[in-house]
């Protein structure tokens, strides 16, 4: 095992050290996030009540909406919580949950966009073909393979960035926990670590094309 890590928790500089704004920032962040649950699971609870939207398109909307509230929600409730009481503290396994949730929620999302504009290729380039092309199984397949390649990349940025050691600072110089702000604290040598970002980007936008 290389992992030694010294280093129990991380603290999140946040978005700002003044009292007199902490408070503002946070109703701010309230409300723009109550607007993002709101929004996106009456989208969902809408599209499962409406038997007229049980399409391939809406069925990709409604999973766009699940992986905008998933990666809201592992972002904000920390931020909100570092605002309204000041403890800007995070654990370990926290900070690396954080990480792997706002990774694979994103990256899923970039994959079902692409689904998506290939269900519209096929609805205006293929009309006549669309129903026999876009069926019930190519859709679940295709929102599956969005969502495996989420945690697969999640798992892989996640596990490159814990597999380091850190034993120097513990302050984060952000107000989660994002890969290049982890990274940097780490007290590993950090040429591989830092090359594992960049081969899974362009893996991601090669098969995104």
């Amino acid at each position: 095992m290389e992992n030694r890590t010294e280093v129990t928790e991380f603290i999140l500089l946040g978005l700002t050290s003044d009292p007199g704004l902490q408070l503002p920032l946070f109703l701010m962040f309230l409300l723009i996030y109550t607007i993002t649950l709101v929004g996106n699971l009456g989208i969902i609870l809408l599209i499962v009540l409406d038997s007229r939207l049980h399409t391939p398109m809406y069925f990709f909307l409604g999973n766009l909406s699940l992986v905008d509230f998933g990666y809201s929600s592992a972002v904000t409730h920390m931020v909100m919580g570092g605002l309204l009481l000041g403890n800007e503290v995070i654990s370990y396994n926290s900070c690396a949950a954080q990480m792997f949730f706002i990774t694979a929620f994103v990256t899923a999302e970039n994959y079902l966009l692409t689904s998506m504009a290939y269900d519209r290729y096929a609805a205006v380039c293929k009309p006549l073909h669309y129903t026999t092309t876009m069926t019930t199984n190519m859709c679940a397949y295709l929102v599956i393979t969005c969502y495996v390649c989420g945690f697969l990349n999640a798992s892989i940025y996640t596990g490159n960035i814990f597999s380091l050691s850190f034993c120097l600072s513990n302050v984060v110089h952000h107000f989660f926990c994002d890969i290049p702000a982890v990274m940097a604290l780490s007290c590993s040598d950090r040429h591989v670590s830092e090359l594992v970002p960049i081969y899974a980007a362009t893996f991601n936008i090669f098969l995104l094309s």
